[in-house]
Order: C-alpha cells, then structure tokens, then sequence
C-alpha cells in the first residue's frame, strides 16, 4: 500500500496545471483570430528566412539545371542534392520541410476549427469567412507543398492536441481535393488585393488576398492534369485589372542605373504600395532593429546568390555591388552562357553582374576591371543574378538581409499560362502569353512552332531565377532529371527517377509506431 501511495503522490506532482498560454486553443473574439493569423503568417515566412543551415535556400536550387554547389562553399544541407546517391531518410531537408508543413497546417487547423465552431458569436458572417479564407489558402500552401514534394501524405484536418502514432499516407488524389477544396472557398471568400485590410499605415497588402489563392490553385490544377481549369484562374487574374507588368522604370532607384525589369528587385521598390504593380503576394519585412519582430530567423538569400568579390584585393563590399554575398552555390553554365537571346533585358549587367571594377578608395587598381578569368568566376567573381542584392552602410558585414520576399507576381502568372495553353494543344495562345514577358524583356519573339514544355521551363528561369523554388517546379512537371542531367549534369551525380519525390523522414517513420507509414520508392 505505501509503494501505491507514493506512486499516486508523484504521478499528482507531476501533473501539470496550465495556468497560461500564448495561443490558446480556443479563439473567442477578433483580436484572438487576428493574432492567430498573424502567428501563422509567421510560421509560413520562416520557410523563406531559415539561417540555421545555410545550406536549406541551395536545396532547392543545386543539382536542377539551374545552379550547383560551390566546392568548399557548402552550408551543409544541400550536400545529398548535389551527390544524390547520398539523398535517404535521414535527410534533413527533407525533415524540416516535413515538419515545417505540419505546423503550418496545425496552426491553420486551429484557426479553421475555432471560426467554424457553432458555438462562436460576436462576429460577423463576413468576417469568419475571410479569416476563414485566409487560414485554409495557407493550409493549401503547406499540403501543396507536401504533395509536391512527398507525394501521398497524412491528412489532418483538426488540430492535435495530444501524440498521435498511427497517421497514415492518404491516397494523392484525397490530398489534392482537399487543396482545391480550401483555394476554392478561398477564392470565394478572401478580399480582392484593393481591399485587403488597412491600418493606421493604409493597406496591409502583405495580407492574403484573392489572387495569391487564383494563382496556388493554378498551379495546383496544373501539377493534377487539368490544364483548362488553370488556364481559368490564371486568365482571372490577368483579366482582373488589378495587376500589370511593369515596363518603365520606378521607385526610388529611379536616378541610379537599371531598367524596368532591375527595378523590381530593389528594396524599397518590391511591395505594391511602394509602385509594383506586379505584386501578388510579398511577405514584408522590416529591419529588426527598428522593428521588433520585423523578420523571422536571418534570411542568407543575398549571401547564398552572389560572389564573394569582397575576398578579391582592391574589392569593398558596397551597394553597387550588393553588399555582402558568400556564393554558396553558382548558377550553372547553361544559365549564364546558352539561356539568353541577344539584348534581353533579363541578361543585363543590372539582373545578371559578370563585370567587376576595383573599389577600394586609395587602391593602386581603384575604378579598373577586375580581370574575369580562371577559378575566381566560380565563386569569387561569379556571374550571378543582382535580384537579391541590399547593403546597409551601417552594417557592413550584414549576415542577415531584410529586403522582402515577392513570392507570386504576375509574370509568373504569364508563365503558369503558358504551361496550361501548352498542355491544351493552344501553342498560339501560349505564344502569346510568353511573348508578353518578352516584349517587356526586349526579348525576340516567339511563335507557336517554338513552344514546348521546356521551352517554357526555360523561359520560367529567365524570368524568375533565384525567385521560384526550381526544384518544386521540375519536380512538379516531370522534368527533373532529364533537364538536370541534360543542362548540368556534369555537376550532379546518382540522379534518377526515384528523387521526383523526396524520402518521408526516417524519423516519422519511427515515431509512428502504431501503424506503419510507408516510405517512397527507392528509399
């Protein structure tokens, strides 16, 4: 009896007794919801700003036929993307993405739950709809972006509140209704970009809006087969009026060299409210030391696509240069030497820097060319594209970056287009869809005899390289192994039809111990 009672005694001290939380699991009111919007909003920014391995931003770009990784200039992670023999289980990659997915969805399931409850009053129809709207176009980003890469995945709809150890791999075809599912009710619900909600700053256009669900749903359709509904919603939204290429200079750069396409890219320049009229969705950041919480993590993209110039004598980091950036990976020879056509303007010396000048004040070389030629066109003086370029004077060091993320813009839109009119057997159409990113381009034109699926896979690299996640998008397609091995292969090794999905992590594998989820082929 004394055993027993001792057992009862410490099993009661050790119960705990939650007394506070800062997200409780049910919301009540507005400003509850509104705080849960912005965590979540939170939580899917940190796929784009995660620093603790620098290697996670190459991931998705090395061993595709766009980039590959620089010897001795490895973060670490994109290691099995290069030498894909080494690609397994216990990929951590492959995990964070996993886990990152199933937290955005658990915190969106969280919203979902709660608005939906019958038990919710004090707040308006419209009002839940959209909050609504907003927590399921994210919960379509996370599972869109797990059956891309996984394929057949577990479906969890509820928020979880306890362990659970018998999840099982739902079949694709459950995953991908349930995307559609949540982008249609997102599309019907979430505000047009113009009515995004406001503050005391004006528009809050980071907010979600109609177009950003218009445009995963495309794609969505597009990676499912069913091209004419895709061609619809990219169609809606070029049709819509609210968005349109930007083909004249703007901003704040205005006075300095560059181009309508080079503008874009330019802090101060990327958000909607501050002239882009290309923006659909951009997740904005503020420098955190003016702004607390102004930026998840460290974001390393500047650092991850330039040169490291700086290690070249008579060489300062500057603006004009980009300030500090560390070539962890170099795009791939392909890119820099066959992509381009003659005079277009997404080749030029303000989107893609292959020229360096001395700028040390005082240096016996200073306002000479570097010279460009042997091993230092590899990482220290790499042609590489300007998009991610910023410098603060004041830190000139600058690990982490604060430039904002344009995560769908409307040449993708174009693009997306192009791909659903390809598939359809509507290669004029599908011309022209392209030919308007070309004539803004300075590009020559296209007919239909050119169009094919690569054709528009490269015509995806001119214009967005460095912005898209290639490696999602030839997953997406079909196309990875072939235009890898093709246009770089000679960087890549043990590629094969097996890595058009990646493994599911050996450890949630293990911990699901009361039903066995099934691994990917060839893993």
């Amino acid at each position: 009896n004394g055993k027993s009672k001792s057992t009862n005694v410490i099993s009661t001290f050790l119960n705990e007794k939650l007394y506070s939380a800062y997200a409780p699991e049910t919301l009540t009111d507005s400003l509850g919801f509104e705080a849960a919007i912005v965590g979540l909003q939170n939580q899917v920014s940190t796929w784009f700003t995660y620093s603790d391995n620098q290697g996670w931003i190459p991931v998705w770009q090395v061993g595709t036929d766009i980039a590959y990784t620089v010897p001795g200039r490895a973060g670490g992670m994109e290691n099995p993307y290069n030498s894909y023999a080494t690609l397994t289980a216990t990929d951590g990659a492959a995990s964070r993405a996993w886990s990152w997915a199933y937290v955005t969805i658990n915190n969106a399931n969280n919203i979902i739950t709660n608005v939906e409850s019958p038990t919710l009053t004090g707040m308006s129809l419209t009002n839940k709809n959209s909050l609504n709207a907003e927590a399921r176009f994210f919960r379509a980003y996370a599972y869109n972006t797990l059956a891309t890469l996984f394929g057949k995945v577990p479906i969890i709809t509820a928020p979880l509140t306890a362990p659970k150890t018998n999840f099982v791999r739902a079949p694709l075809d459950d995953v991908n209704n349930l995307i559609v599912a949540d982008l249609t009710f997102a599309t019907t619900n979430l505000p047009l970009i113009t009515n995004v909600k406001s503050n005391s700053k004006g528009k809050m256009y980071a907010r979600a809006n109609k177009a950003m669900a218009q445009q995963l749903l495309a794609e969505v359709y597009l990676r499912t087969g069913k091209n004419d509904l895709a061609e619809a919603q990219c169609n809606a939204i070029i049709t819509s009026g609210l968005f349109s290429l930007r083909t004249a200079r703007y901003g704040v750069t205005l006075a300095l060299p560059g181009d309508a396409f080079s503008d874009m890219f330019k802090y101060g320049n990327q958000r909607r409210g501050q002239g882009n009229t290309e923006a659909i969705w951009v997740i904005e950041t503020e420098n955190p030391s003016t702004v607390v919480g102004g930026v998840t993590n460290s974001p390393q993209q500047r650092r991850i696509w330039g040169a490291a110039y700086h290690e070249v004598a008579g060489m300062k980091l500057s603006d004009s240069t980009g300030g500090r950036t560390n070539a962890r990976l170099r795009l791939s020879n392909w890119v820099l030497y066959n992509l381009y056509g003659p005079n277009d303007m997404r080749n030029s010396q303000n989107n893609i820097r292959r020229k360096f000048w001395y700028n040390l004040p005082g240096g016996a070389n200073y306002g000479l060319p570097v010279p460009y030629a042997g091993t230092d066109t590899i990482h220290r003086l790499a042609p590489h594209t300007t998009k991610w370029y910023q410098f603060d004077p004041a830190d000139e060091f600058g690990f982490a970056m604060i430039k904002d993320f344009m995560v769908m813009r409307l040449g993708e839109t174009y693009l997306l287009l192009a791909e659903a009119q390809f598939k359809q057997g509507k290669l004029p159409e599908a011309a022209i869809s392209i030919n308007a990113l070309r004539t803004r381009a300075n590009a020559a034109l296209v007919s239909a005899s050119d169009i094919t699926l690569d054709f528009v896979l490269d015509e995806r690299v001119r214009e967005l390289v460095a912005e898209e996640n290639r490696r999602m998008t030839l997953m997406r397609t079909g196309k990875l192994v072939t235009r890898a091995t093709a246009l770089n292969g000679d960087k890549i090794t043990g590629l094969s039809n097996t890595h058009l999905l990646l493994p599911i992590p050996q450890t949630e594998i293990n911990l699901n111990k009361d039903v066995v989820l099934d691994q990917n082929t060839g893993y």
